[in-house]
């Protein structure tokens, strides 16, 4: 067994925020890390991913991933019961919870099925950042509607991570607030710098490239991708990303289509820099139904002319605005494509183009959201959550 350290505490006069995840914070650097870096401002973020299954003992392995952040993983031996996961989990969390000096505990969900073991914290306020409609994903467990219908009634806090989980939201909870994606513009932006150099497994795939990055799971429409490839053989597509719950061996195939695995999210710009179009190949199914991907201000930031299916909270308000061209079928996607591309080649247009998109994405960093976020759990709280330096 393992046992926690109550002297580890230089941080110990900031509030806890013990976060409970279905996401492992290494896999992609997406809304939670966003948002949870810029609260290791104002907490001490505890980050809580469910169970590796590895090995023969239960443990729980810890890794720092900046100030202030400590993700936490619960390891369990491989056929260990659902009754003795949760117990492990619940043994965690209160660890967690008792560790240190006295402080406000702050709990976030990222999934509702940890609320198995999650109510046994006695915490300040309970928020739920509901940043995709899990129950609408593959292998989604069977409970999972129950748990979400009881913490949406009990939460102190909903976040929604867009306008289409905001309306079904609206009126399961009296605190449902909604928070698109944002964007780290500094980062993104980084791509429009010409003269950097091609990344070595990206430099000798010729031109154009139409480009995504993201997870590669059930929500791309594969059939699509591969259209796509066929009618345009001249259009090189890079796809990067991690492959999740469904079988490598269903991507579509052609000589045009690149699958480069994951990247580090500080490389991106480095692959975007070198990319003619983005392009969002989204499924429309039950999955899709509710996102909102955080790569839409990405791509823009980027500089990128940006293609995508008619995601609802993409085509409102980016579509609607002209900022993302629409396009349902592979037909309809390389006709948009030939518009942009032939757009991009004037650059009078193509720099009014970005201008507006500059406008547009003005004010929306994750600083802002951050700063929104934290000032509704204060107004919760009934008392300001103080940076460090104000409770010295």
């Amino acid at each position: 067994m393992f046992r926690f350290d109550s002297e580890d505490d230089a941080g110990g006069k900031k509030p806890k925020l013990i976060v409970l995840s279905h996401l492992r914070w290494d896999f992609v650097f997406q809304r939670p890390q966003q948002l949870l870096t810029r609260a290791a401002q104002d907490f001490r973020v505890f980050f809580i991913e469910e169970p590796v299954y590895d090995g023969e003992i239960v443990t729980v392995r810890e890794f720092s991933r900046g100030p202030d952040i400590l993700v936490i993983q619960p390891v369990l031996p491989h056929g260990t019961s659902h009754e003795a996961a949760i117990e492990h989990q619940r043994t965690i969390a209160l660890g967690v919870a008792a560790r240190g000096r006295a402080a406000p505990i702050y709990l976030w969900y990222y999934t509702p099925m940890a609320m198995a073991f999650g109510q046994s914290i006695a915490a300040e306020v309970v928020i739920f950042d509901k940043m995709d409609e899990l129950s609408a994903f593959a292998f989604a467990p069977p409970q999972l509607r129950f748990r979400e219908a009881s913490l949406m009634g009990s939460a102190d806090l909903v976040f929604t991570g867009g306008a289409a989980l905001h309306a079904a939201a609206v009126g399961r909870n009296p605190e449902v607030h909604c928070f698109p994606s944002s964007i780290d513009t500094a980062h993104f932006g980084a791509a429009r710098i010409t003269g950097g150099l091609d990344p070595e497994d990206q430099f000798e795939i010729a031109r154009p490239r139409v480009g995504f990055f993201g997870v590669i799971d059930e929500r791309l429409d594969l059939g699509l991708i591969g259209a796509v490839a066929a009618l345009r053989p001249h259009w090189q597509l890079v796809m990067i990303g991690p492959t999740a719950k469904i079988d490598p061996a269903t991507l579509p195939r052609a000589a045009n289509i690149h699958w480069l695995g994951a990247k580090d999210y500080a490389d991106l710009p480095a692959y975007m820099a070198h990319w003619d179009l983005g392009w969002m190949p989204f499924a429309l199914n039950d999955s899709t139904r509710f996102i909102s991907p955080t790569k839409t201000p990405e791509f823009l930031a980027a500089g990128l002319p940006l293609l995508s299916t008619p995601i609802a909270d993409v085509v409102e308000p980016y579509g609607r605005l002209g900022m993302v061209d629409i396009a349902a079928t592979a037909q309809e996607m390389v006709a948009a494509g030939d518009r942009q591309l032939a757009e991009a080649a004037q650059p009078a247009k193509a720099g009014r183009r970005l201008a507006a998109i500059d406008r547009q994405l003005a004010g929306k960093s994750w600083d802002a959201t951050w700063a929104s976020m934290r000032a509704l759990i204060a107004a919760v709280a009934g008392a300001p959550v103080s940076r460090e330096a104000e409770l010295v």
